[in-house]
């Protein structure tokens, strides 16, 4: 049968963009819906404002009536600037086990990107690495956890067959939790407060006292993260964006900070409750009653995933992520977590990679950036 490849248009094609995944992974044990009250949001020009910096085109593919897959096409301009590079990228591809199908909507954003001056083509990537990323090639039977791919392992034999390249590898540490610290940590923290008398790491039990450090945290992320690959910095107003976003599911225990004798934030570690189990019970939907089991998951979850660390540059070195690693580790195992998971950590990023390891970690999932030339 003939496909046919459309552009999103209107609000029912939207519709059918967002909701498509959940039909190809109605036997995928592991996937996880999205929260649809967001993805409205995120997919809304007017309300995501990352769309400001980017040209894009979100595509449907067809089989007579039938929607069988999807595809968002970038091309950020703020960031191929930025790096001098002329990259487009594609994101949020969904597919059956169908190579013609792939086939034709990676070429058809392969054509829009080539036809505004690109010279590659890399992905799965939208507007930054905040963003769910990658393929998963490593880990498939592994639960998939909040803003990370979850696909089949036949989409990465689809890429391969067009002729894609690996960019860049991520991988995902798993850590338990020990009963007890290690000595070695309790000396590293009793170091720490002798010798930076003038930091101290503040301590939450609720969101609202968190809201008006927002911004201040997310201007951390700004600084540290710059050499990140796909980062790119916060804006205020997507500052606030990414606090409604997630700030709702947190649990405010599981957010450490450190701050200098100025109230200058310079360091941070956000650790969220896995609710994976209950969002799949919600299939997603928040409304009437699906956030019951989505709270209820985060309480009886014996995972922490982290989502964002950070140490300011100017402090980096004297052992603040450590301090912060002890202190959310007690912090878990208060709330009866067992395992955290790492999320996303480039390959080459060695110094976090090798805290991890000292932590005993373990690589058990790892997810691949493909790149194209056009």
């Amino acid at each position: 049968m003939e496909i046919q490849i459309r552009e999103v248009v209107n609000k029912n094609d939207l519709r059918t963009f967002i909701y498509l995944p959940e039909k190809i992974h109605q036997n995928h044990p592991n996937w996880v819906h999205p929260i649809y009250l967001d993805e409205w949001d995120f997919f809304n020009p007017k309300k995501n404002k990352s769309f400001e910096h980017c040209d894009h085109v979100l595509l449907l593919a067809y089989k007579g009536q039938e929607a069988v897959g999807r595809c968002m096409g970038l091309i950020h301009h703020e960031y191929n600037q930025k790096h001098n590079e002329l990259y487009g990228r594609f994101s949020f591809i969904e597919t059956y086990d169908d190579q013609e199908v792939f086939h034709a909507l990676v070429q058809h954003v392969a054509s829009w990107a080539k036809s505004r001056g690109m010279e590659k083509l890399v992905g799965p990537l939208a507007f930054s690495d905040k963003d769910p990323q990658g393929f998963l090639v490593e880990g498939f039977d592994e639960p998939v956890v909040i803003a990370s791919n979850c696909n089949f392992p036949y989409m990465v034999e689809l890429i391969a067959n067009e002729g894609f390249q690996k960019k860049v590898d991520l991988v995902v540490y798993k850590i338990d939790i020990p009963d007890q610290l290690p000595d070695i940590y309790q000396k590293i923290e009793e170091r720490f407060k002798r010798n930076n008398t003038s930091l101290r790491v503040v301590e939450f039990t609720s969101r609202r006292k968190i809201k008006p450090l927002v911004r201040p945290v997310l201007q951390l992320i700004n600084d540290t993260f710059n050499d990140i690959y796909g980062f790119t910095p916060f804006n205020e107003r997507e500052m606030d964006d990414f606090a409604n976003r997630y700030l709702y599911l947190v649990n405010p225990r599981f957010i450490k900070l450190v701050m200098n004798d100025e109230n200058n934030v310079i360091g941070t570690i956000i650790g969220m409750s896995d609710l994976s189990k209950g969002i799949q019970k919600a299939r997603g939907r928040l409304l009437p009653f699906g956030f019951i089991p989505i709270l209820t998951a985060g309480r009886k979850s014996k995972q922490l995933n982290l989502m964002l660390g950070a140490v300011h540059p100017s402090y980096q070195g004297r052992g603040l992520e450590v301090l912060m690693g002890i202190k959310l580790i007690a912090s878990a195992r208060a709330e009866g977590k067992t395992v955290i998971d790492s999320h996303l950590e480039l390959e080459y990023n060695t110094k976090v990679r090798a805290e991890m390891e000292r932590m005993g970690g373990v690589v058990y999932k790892r997810y691949r950036l493909f790149e194209k030339s056009l």
